[in-house]
């Protein structure tokens, strides 16, 4: 960002994705491998056949019974706005095609760069004060407003290390060393069925399919676990610490399931209960 004034932190709106500000750039960017997510194989940089002219889904509503569930999941951070509308100004990749090839390299580094953010941002609710934090903040935001060069030429593994050594310091400091650990744990299928998971460090766990009815998980530090198929209804995660809400969607829930207010429950939840 050109000039000596610091470009603004993000609000937790710009860090969520908004659509009808974005040139569908998850749905031409990313690569698809057919799967149980997705339907199809798509090379990464070649529009969804799915898109429409005017950057909508043609099957938007209908995305699950498509076989595309891993679209509904899906969640930039809000980095399609911020590359759509900041990075390129408002110029979309079809009407200027000589952008697409960068627009996507671009968008893939932006997404990193505001999940990140994310995590800082909420560090920083942890403690405040933190100064070493407010600084990474500040200078990851700083990269976000940059010319398409800058933003490529980000080292995102050096601010990924120093994010995790951040975020590892204020989960020891909120959880005081409590709850069990289970980083990085094969989980997939567990039941863990009302268990006391609190301050229970679960960073980079696999609980794909595990069975969390009805489980503790306050103060339990969640970052980067995979929660795909996870079983959440009844669950209470009203303090986990860097839950996202792509975690809520790539799981299941129901309206017993409790969330940090900062999040919603997922549309496709069964919201009425049960379970």
């Amino acid at each position: 960002m050109s000039g000596n004034a610091s470009p603004p932190r993000p609000a937790a709106a710009d860090l969520r994705a908004d659509c009808s500000q974005c040139f569908a750039l998850c749905c031409a960017a990313p690569a698809f491998a057919k799967s149980a997510d997705f339907a199809i194989n798509k090379p990464a940089g070649q529009p969804c056949p799915n898109l429409k002219d005017d950057f909508r889904c043609g099957i938007h509503d209908r995305l699950r019974e498509s076989g595309f569930p891993g679209c509904v999941v899906f969640d930039c951070s809000g980095a399609g706005q911020k590359v759509a509308q900041v990075t390129f100004g408002g110029r979309d990749w079809r009407s200027h095609p000589e952008t697409a090839r960068e627009m996507f390299e671009v968008f893939s580094v932006m997404r990193q760069l505001h999940e990140l953010t994310a995590y800082l941002l909420e560090c920083l609710d942890l403690n405040p004060n933190d100064g070493e934090t407010s600084a990474a903040l500040d200078a990851i935001v700083a990269v976000t407003y940059g010319k398409p060069a800058e933003v490529l030429t980000a080292d995102v593994a050096k601010y990924r290390q120093r994010v995790n050594e951040l975020t590892t310091r204020a989960s020891k400091k909120v959880r005081r060393g409590g709850g069990v650990d289970m980083r990085g744990k094969d989980l997939m299928g567990a039941s863990l069925k009302g268990a006391d998971l609190r301050g229970a460090s679960l960073r980079g766990a696999y609980l794909i399919g595990a069975d969390l009815r009805n489980a503790d998980l306050r103060l339990a530090d969640v970052i980067g676990a995979d929660f795909r198929n996870a079983n959440l209804r009844g669950a209470n995660l009203t303090t986990s610490i860097f839950l996202t809400q792509q975690q809520l969607d790539a799981a299941s829930g129901d309206g017993r399931t409790k969330i940090p207010e900062r999040l919603h429950l997922p549309p496709h939840w069964n919201v009425g209960g049960g379970g």
